[in-house]
């Protein structure tokens, strides 16, 4: 039998089979590699339940590791879909770290700024995205709670994740999408500048028959500890003109002499705050 991993949550997960029923399932073995949106072959070993036997192969696999282990989010998507809002703050690091993890896999990016109701919020949080606008990253501006229907073409004929910090309002998002989804939603935690996190699997719905979103949990980090130095060089879109005209070949792009991504910085063409990120995720890249 053949199906369709459309909820993780541990070591269970939730396959839709091709008449569209749903088979709770579990690995075979004890480690677990599976992911939601994973394509599996798998046996059925009894009325209400399966065992996966095999993953098909994969179009592209987001996930998040450090050096002891890995963290799966979503597998054979074409586009990852980074919520941020006006408020509670967002992190920057962390959106370059999803970013680069989606370049890596050619995962196409989209960068949805919520909240935008709150208009005394909304400069500030242009002004922080207009670098990666500035990158050709696109941007959509919404309000989940009025305008959630204007991310729906954006998602046609494609399988989305949507990932973000808790407190985004990604769940928000899945609600007005998708009603039927009851996505549960809290209140932002005034006290942590962050929200409590609603989501603890990954969940994939169907918005038609060719358009599906998958909503993951909410992230606080992203550890990129599976891409080496150079890897993550690639990755950031505005590093690779400049890559392979240092002076020395094993250039760290720290206080070497002749540095071209240094000189970049000093000339405006590299944002400064985009280097001191890079440099963070290279020397310490530990947390996933």
């Amino acid at each position: 039998m053949e199906g369709r991993v459309i909820a993780a949550h541990g070591r269970q997960y939730v396959v839709e089979l091709a008449d569209g029923s749903l088979l709770p399932c579990f690995p075979r073995g004890k480690k677990s590699e599976i992911a939601c949106g994973d394509r599996v072959d798998l046996k059925r070993t009894s009325d209400d339940q399966g065992v996966v036997e095999a993953i098909q192969p994969r179009s592209s696999l987001l996930y998040r590791s450090n050096e002891i282990r890995q963290k799966l989010i979503a597998a054979n998507v074409d586009q990852i879909v980074i919520v941020v809002a006006t408020e509670p703050a967002f992190s920057d690091e962390l959106i370059a770290r999803a970013l680069l993890a989606a370049e890596s896999e050619d995962i196409a990016p989209l960068i949805v700024l919520n909240k935008c109701d709150l208009a005394d919020k909304l400069p500030a949080a242009r002004e922080r995205l207009a670098i990666l606008a500035a990158l050709g990253y696109p941007i959509l501006e919404l309000s989940a709670r009025d305008h959630a229907e204007d991310l729906r073409p954006h998602l046609a004929g494609k399988t989305s994740v949507l990932v973000g910090q808790s407190g985004m309002g990604k769940s928000t998002l899945v609600n007005a999408l998708i009603p039927a989804a009851n996505a549960a939603t809290r209140e932002i935690s005034q006290a942590l500048d962050s929200g409590k996190h609603t989501t603890t699997h990954a969940t994939l719905y169907h918005l038609d028959d060719s358009s599906d979103l998958i909503d993951s949990p909410g992230l606080q980090e992203f550890g990129l500890g599976h891409l080496d130095r150079q890897e993550i060089e690639v990755a950031f879109r505005e590093f690779r003109d400049h890559l392979g005209q240092c002076r020395f070949r094993d250039c760290r792009h720290d206080r070497e002499p002749g540095c071209s991504l240094v000189a970049a910085v000093a000339s405006g063409q590299i944002d400064p705050n985009r280097f001191a990120i890079y440099h963070r995720i290279v020397g310490t890249r530990r947390v996933a």
